[in-house]
């Protein structure tokens, strides 16, 4: 694997508290998912536990096909068949109403049609993958925000309605005469805006961004993700952050989680997991893209390809690729497994004790725990 160091990081002004002081608000505990039944089903996901917390940006990173939408997809019970959820519990905690002693938690994968469609998008909302095939193509965008708003605020009138909807195109800096513009006369970067939007249009307290900068160039993709955390801090919402960037999440998140074969493989503050990996998956994730600053050096990645969920291998899914596999990672299946004060949490035999750990694994984090990672960005 390669030696090159990513870009160092740049402290700024806090603005939440710590990860692990905030209150929690969706927790997903023992999920597992299927794609197909019996003998034949493939395991997406395996026993996954995750906790989001107010205010805070979690970020999900992996490779294409490790699992990630899947487990998000699942969680608001809008996966697709065949996938079929075979355990575990989902909890939506949303804010208790003054005056209500009753514990107002609410479990997703147990809930019935009613109470989904009462908290898909006025709660909990998404921003999908491909804004194109998200939007309706034969109807206006200002069309798709007065359904939604009709269906989650009959309250409103039709110029009030009309009215959100440019205030809320407006807040994602564009005009509010592109409501009267199709899906097909947007640039990629204005159906992805139009999206963040639509999500945010009932305030919710939870968005799950899947990939939302897929495919948008690197100028448009600075500008979005800017706009989204600038968004976060005024409105205070809650964000999963989904992709196979792992240089966008230690810009955005306070937590990283990464995950492979449907397993999870660490989970860090941004800036430790950054600093200091301790998984050969997360270190080569994290130099998979060239540092801003220093030497030049060639680029080497991760070998190999993930495996078939169909025929993984024996003991660690990774052992195949990783370049200190030991005679135990072919054997046994590691799990996730707290390591230190902070929280973090690893699934690798290096850190079962009695081995020896490589160098670019025990790496000392020069922060410690340091402010919270939402304070940090990426040095420019």
């Amino acid at each position: 694997m390669s030696e090159m160091s990513p870009p160092a990081l740049a402290p700024r002004t806090p603005t939440h508290s710590s990860t692990r002081e905030a209150e929690p608000v969706l927790e997903i505990r023992g999920l597992n998912v299927d794609y197909g039944f019996g003998t034949e089903a493939v395991h997406a996901v395996v026993d996954c536990d995750l906790v989001l917390r107010r205010g805070q940006v979690l970020g999900l990173a992996g490779e294409s096909g490790s699992g990630k939408s899947t487990l998000s997809m699942a969680a608001i019970r809008l996966l697709r068949s065949p996938g079929v959820i075979t355990g575990g519990e989902v909890l939506f905690h949303p804010r208790p109403v003054e005056g209500d002693s009753s514990d107002p938690t609410i479990d997703l994968l147990r809930a019935d049609e009613a109470e989904l469609r009462r908290v898909r998008w006025s709660e909990i909302s998404v921003v999908f993958q491909s804004a194109l095939n998200a939007l309706n193509p034969v109807i206006t965008i200002g069309a798709q925000f007065d359904d939604l708003l009709k269906v989650h605020r009959p309250h409103l009138s039709s110029s009030e309605r009309w009215d959100r909807g440019v205030e809320l195109l407006e807040m994602v800096g564009m005009t509010g005469d592109r409501l009267r513009s199709y899906s097909h006369e947007l640039s990629g970067g204005m159906r992805q805006r139009a999206m963040i939007a639509m999500a945010l249009a009932l305030e919710p307290q939870v968005m799950i961004l899947d990939e939302p900068t897929t495919a948008l160039d690197v100028v448009t993709q600075r500008e979005i993700l800017e706009e989204l955390m600038g968004l976060r801090d005024r409105l205070g919402f809650a964000a999963l952050f989904i992709t196979h960037d792992l240089s966008l999440l230690v810009e955005l998140a306070d937590e990283i989680v990464v995950m492979y074969a449907g397993r999870l493989m660490e989970r860090a503050p941004a800036a430790s997991l950054f600093r200091a990996p301790r998984v050969p998956y997360t270190y080569g994730l994290l130099h998979c893209f060239p540092p801003m600053h220093g030497e030049r050096k060639p680029m080497e990645g991760i070998p190999g390809s993930p495996p078939d969920l169909r025929a993984l291998p024996s003991g660690c899914s990774f052992h195949p690729r990783c370049p200190w596999a030991m005679e135990r990672c072919r054997k046994e299946t590691p799990v996730l497994t707290r390591l230190d004060a902070s929280g973090r949490e690893a699934a690798c035999w290096l850190h079962s004790g009695g081995a020896t750990v490589p160098a670019e694994l025990a790496m000392v984090d020069p922060g410690d725990r340091g402010p919270s990672a939402a304070t940090r960005r990426v040095a420019r």
